[in-house]
């Protein structure tokens, strides 16, 4: 039977510092370590000197790392790197690959944090910053950022603070809880209005003229008006003007509205996280007049069909589809209108049943 070996550690190391300045053999230094005296003798010889005082314990255990170190995986396997790189691409998150990896290959393959290594260790070998914009964020550092701004929640009419609403939104396990919140543009005017569907993930894009209250009251109210009623049981907002017409929403579907505390976007934290993943498709440069028609609604496409660890890997396209038909299976079918096309639009040709048979 084999014998096993474990690697001198740091503390080690300083011992045979100090007893070999002190003169002691390589037996009696062996016998304080319960170790080989080879392997002190080893130790000595390839991070020490003539001297003594020339071994030093900490560049000796720095060496030692170096010289196991063969690599990253990513830097050792040439088809994992390219499959990975082709799917951060696609806009998917380390977490995604890795946990997508998993389960289509029934065993892990990689961690999420090996991937974020390799892609910040090449920014520091090739000064290259472009390596960024393989990750969602396209962030130099990784961490969060203080938030800024003002409230004008005192001027909202029959405004509801979030605190009251139902428990069922706030666990993610009832469907039909929204939230919705602007995505901004550097260019005057120009925006993006994004609903976010709290326990599918489902997100939906839509690029109205202006922010004004009337105009969003009018557009939300139509993208949730073909859904059945049991896939719209409220509404959460942030406390911008451009939500005030709340109250119209409220009464044309019947749906409770609620806003967020003051300074505190987090208790809408689906959409932000849905803004955010968008803004590497949509930075805040673009000028959506140059995307040409039915881009926006690809990118929804993209990010709908992009599978997200909180539903085990699967797509939030794939859970509202289900949702849906099950929600459809329990109430009357009539034909699609007009406005449940947008809703189709959405979805992967695949998908598209559910357009049909509500």
């Amino acid at each position: 039977m084999g014998r096993s070996y474990s690697q001198l550690s740091l503390e080690e190391r300083c011992t045979i510092a100090e007893l070999h300045r002190q003169g002691r053999s390589l037996r009696q230094i062996a016998a304080v370590l319960a170790r080989e005296p080879s392997t002190v003798s080893r130790e000595l010889k390839r991070n020490g000197g003539a001297r003594p005082a020339d071994y030093r314990p900490a560049a000796a255990d720095r060496q030692a790392w170096m010289r196991r170190w063969s690599g990253s995986r990513m830097d050792r396997d040439e088809t994992l790197r390219k499959d990975v790189l082709d799917r951060l691409a696609l806009g998917w998150s380390p977490a995604q690959i890795a946990g997508r990896l998993a389960l289509d290959r029934g065993r892990a393959i990689i961690s999420h944090e090996t991937i974020y290594r390799f892609i910040y260790a090449q920014i520091r070998r090739t000064n290259d910053g472009a390596w960024r914009r393989y990750l969602p964020r396209a962030k130099f550092k990784r961490g969060r950022r203080p938030s800024k701004g003002g409230s004008p929640a005192l001027h909202i009419k029959d405004r509801v603070s979030v605190r009251q609403r139902p428990m069922e939104a706030c666990d993610r396990q009832q469907p039909g809880h929204w939230e919705a919140d602007f995505m901004l543009f550097s260019r005057s005017g120009q925006s993006a209005l994004i609903l976010h569907e709290r326990t599918s993930r489902f997100t939906a894009v839509a690029t109205p003229p202006n922010r004004q209250a009337l105009p969003t009251a009018t557009r939300l109210a139509r993208l949730l008006r073909p859904l059945p009623k049991r896939l719209r049981r409220s509404l959460t907002f942030d406390n911008g003007t451009e939500f005030a017409g709340h109250w119209r929403i409220k009464r044309q579907l019947g749906l409770d509205t609620f806003f967020c505390d003051p300074h505190a976007p987090w208790q809408k934290g689906g959409v932000e996280n849905a803004i955010g993943r968008l803004r590497r498709f949509l930075p805040r440069k673009t000028n959506l007049d140059t995307l040409r028609p039915g881009q926006v609604t690809c990118l929804a496409l993209l990010y709908n069909h992009t599978p997200r660890r909180c539903l085990d890997f699967r797509t939030p396209a794939e859970v509202f589809s289900d949702l849906l038909h099950l929600e459809c299976e329990s109430t009357s079918r009539h034909s699609p209108g007009r406005s449940e096309l947008w809703w189709s639009g959405i979805e992967e040709p695949r998908s598209r049943c559910f357009a049909s048979t509500c």
